[in-house]
């Protein structure tokens, strides 16, 4: 994940994401990608306690310099889709563990990402915000939103993938398409 995310160089071989080399990729270049054209969904959420459930999402879009109303604009789209239009002016301590993975999905996905990767997007939520969330990444993918690359331990999770590829140790074991 650290590696398509540009965060981490490979030892060898080259990555390519979205036509940009990665491995030779200058700093500026790889923060542009992961600003513009690459969304995370991390699984312990991320999410800053000072700011609300709105501003959270924004803010990818404000550090691009984006207009605030602009910004607010398309965090309550965002914030439709996954169904916490209710919880805007709300803190992350006042949010369910379902309702903050649901505020990092449409983090990720407020600057309108080419690639989203989501880590382990359910392994912190009950059953049923787990359901949730599966139901929510299922959509985006459905109506390709972004391509969306899913790295999970769990096999039901990886059961609801149109595509799965089984690694271990860094390696690729089998491509269970």
């Amino acid at each position: 994940m650290h590696l398509i995310a540009g965060l981490d160089q490979p030892t060898s071989g080259e990555i390519v994401v979205d036509g940009l080399s990665l491995t030779t990729a200058n700093d500026a270049a790889l923060t542009d990608f992961r600003r513009r054209r690459l969304g995370l969904v991390f699984q312990f959420f991320n999410l800053l306690p000072t700011m609300n459930v709105r501003e959270n999402v924004s803010l990818p879009l404000l550090l691009q310099g984006v207009p605030l109303a602009e910004c607010d604009a398309r965090a309550d789209k965002l914030l439709q889709l996954v169904e916490l239009t209710n919880r805007a002016q709300h803190f992350v301590h006042q949010l369910s563990g379902g309702e903050q993975q649901r505020t990092a999905i449409a983090r990720a996905l407020v600057h309108k990402p080419s690639l989203l990767i989501a880590d382990e997007p359910t392994g912190n939520l009950d059953t049923v915000s787990a359901a949730r969330v599966l139901d929510l990444l299922r959509q985006i993918a459905d109506e390709q939103l972004a391509t969306l690359i899913l790295v999970t331990h769990s096999p039901e999770v990886a059961a609801a993938a149109s595509r799965r590829i089984e690694m271990r140790d860094g390696k690729i074991l089998r491509d269970l398409s």
